[in-house]
């Protein structure tokens, strides 16, 4: 039995898990309808086949070596994290406090013909919601522009290639399988969030929930914008 790969296969699967603007993303979409989540799921997976294919073609080494380029990245990644960010927290903001059905259950009249009838759990409008190409769309940038994931890559990926084995059939397969596992995990978690949708799209919950991944976001992308200035 291999054990580098069993080793990877835990390495990675930590990596993939790990909360960050990614899992964010996802959340923050899932929240928005099923669709939505799963699409940029799909999209996070989309980034991360981009940064393996540029590890195994070794353009991720021109990337790191380059100081401008992987500069131009970061700004790029930073700027687009505070823009999810900021899109966040200003949905947060937006979202009532209470829908009508919270309204109506106060005061003992029965909501319920409202919603059945096609009124978001939410309170948001349908023209509000974000579609499946905007929402592939920001979790592909999300990740594909995260100049820590060709660093990661570069670092990670040799240390399982085993001594004399040939290193592109090796770094294909465990690219491939950061992949797959990218692909089973957001899914699941969009569809975890989907799956609570009726706790979570309570207006108060969703309020504070899109509040804290906006948060959240901004203060990756700052933190991503402050180390380019400090470097």
């Amino acid at each position: 039995m291999d054990g580098q790969l069993i080793a990877f296969t835990g390495v990675a699967a930590g990596m993939v898990a790990m909360p960050g603007a990614d899992f964010a993303v996802v959340v923050r979409n899932a929240l928005d309808s099923r669709r939505a989540g799963v699409a940029a799921a799909v999209g996070v997976a989309g980034g991360l086949l981009v940064h393996t294919a540029l590890a195994v073609a070794g353009l991720a080494a021109v990337l790191v070596a380059v100081p401008a380029l992987f500069g131009a990245v970061q700004l790029l990644g930073g700027g687009y994290l505070l823009y999810l960010g900021g899109r966040a927290l200003t949905g947060a903001l937006r979202r009532p406090a209470t829908t009508r059905d919270d309204t109506a259950t106060r005061d003992g009249t029965d909501g319920a013909d409202r919603t059945a009838a096609g009124a978001p759990a939410d309170g948001r409008p349908p023209a509000a919601r974000l579609g499946t190409a905007q929402s592939l769309r920001q979790g592909f940038l999300a990740n594909a522009l995260n100049p820590k994931a060709p660093v990661l890559f570069l670092s990670l990926l040799p240390q399982f290639v085993p001594a004399g084995a040939p290193a592109l059939p090796r770094t294909l397969l465990l690219a491939t399988m950061v992949v797959a596992m990218a692909l089973v995990w957001f899914p699941a978690v969009a569809l975890l969030v989907d799956r609570m949708g009726a706790w979570l799209r309570r207006p108060a919950v969703a309020r504070a929930l899109e509040a804290t991944t906006g948060a959240l976001l901004t203060a990756l992308g700052g933190i991503l914008l402050v180390e380019l200035a400090l470097s």
